[in-house]
């Protein structure tokens, strides 16, 4: 992924994103324990310690572009995010595998994050993909209060558990448009 940075370390009021070690295992494991968190996701098994390490965490360090999200005041690991899918032709990627604690959500965490993975990324790509199950209506309403706007959808299927993945499309227009920039 020559010419962009996909591990930047951005700070926000609340969080911080820095890039995702393998040493953070057990701090992000216990932030992503709670069945709750992957309720409305495919692969709602993801709380299981060896689910969420082969099938979340060990994809997440090999891929590059991971990054912990640290509450700024405590301190601790709350969740985490990625960049993948680059395509420099194109200049697009795509923003997803995301995950925040049961107590951060309607708090503001995840729009702060999402506003500091947008303004950097948004120095190299044109466009960015957000990749959503269909039943996730929670992921639904936050990446269209974005500015994104549904594409198509396809279907996939998780441990041969079928389900639509619905694609999203923001553009760095539509996006400042949304900001008021």
């Amino acid at each position: 992924m020559t010419g962009i940075y996909l591990q930047p370390t951005l700070t926000g009021t609340m969080i911080t994103l820095r890039p995702l070690l393998a040493e953070d295992f057990d701090a992000l494991y216990e932030a992503a324990s709670d069945p709750v968190i992957w309720a409305m996701h495919p692969d709602s098994l993801r709380y299981e310690r060896d689910i969420f390490e082969q099938r979340f965490f060990n994809g997440a360090i090999s891929s590059g572009g991971a990054l912990a999200v640290i509450d700024n005041n405590t301190a601790r690991m709350i969740g985490s995010s990625r960049y993948y899918d680059w395509n420099p032709e194109l200049r697009e990627i795509a923003i997803g595998f995301t995950f925040l604690e049961q107590a951060c959500w309607g708090k503001g965490v995840n729009t702060e994050m999402k506003a500091l993975m947008l303004n950097h990324i948004f120095t190299y790509a044109d466009s960015v993909w957000f990749h959503v199950a269909a039943e996730n209506l929670r992921s639904i309403r936050a990446v269209e209060k974005l500015g994104a706007t549904y594409s198509h959808k396809e279907g996939r299927a998780v441990e041969d558990k079928p389900f639509v993945q619905l694609y999203y499309k923001l553009t760095q227009p539509a996006y400042r448009a949304v900001c008021g920039l």
